[in-house]
């Protein structure tokens, strides 16, 4: 654990693309060498953009901070709406997605009880809702 404060400016982490139409930066976890055991990080995802199917052996919250969008999880009819000030917790091992509603990005802040982002990709393609 450390002893001093860490001041982390978004603007100064690396952008990375993900396929489909989204980016993501990471702003706490080992890939920064914090050395804390969690992980954080904003994901811009533009108009049109979808996750593929995934699930994370870890539990995931995600704050939406702009936009809308609307999330599912398996086993559970219906979908979410994502937008501003909604939070939602996804279980551990629960398989889940989410896709951009509107012509604005999606914008969200994500937690993930791991210091790396592990991400388990089904095969099968599911559209959101």
């Amino acid at each position: 654990m450390r002893d001093l404060m860490t001041i982390i400016r978004e603007d100064e982490r690396p952008e990375i693309a993900f396929p489909g139409g989204a980016t993501y930066r990471a702003l706490i976890g080992d890939d920064n060498g914090e050395g804390i055991p969690l992980r954080t990080g904003i994901q811009t995802s533009q108009p049109g953009y979808a996750t593929r199917v995934h699930s994370h052996p870890y539990v995931e919250v995600l704050t939406v901070l702009s936009g809308r969008g609307e999330a599912w999880l398996e086993g559970e009819s219906g979908t979410v709406p994502m937008e501003p000030g909604v939070t939602i917790s996804i279980p551990a091992a629960r398989v889940h997605g989410f896709r951009v509603l509107g012509d604005v990005p999606l914008v969200t802040y994500g937690i993930h009880n791991s210091a790396k982002r592990i991400v388990d990709y089904r095969q099968e393609e599911k559209p959101a809702g």
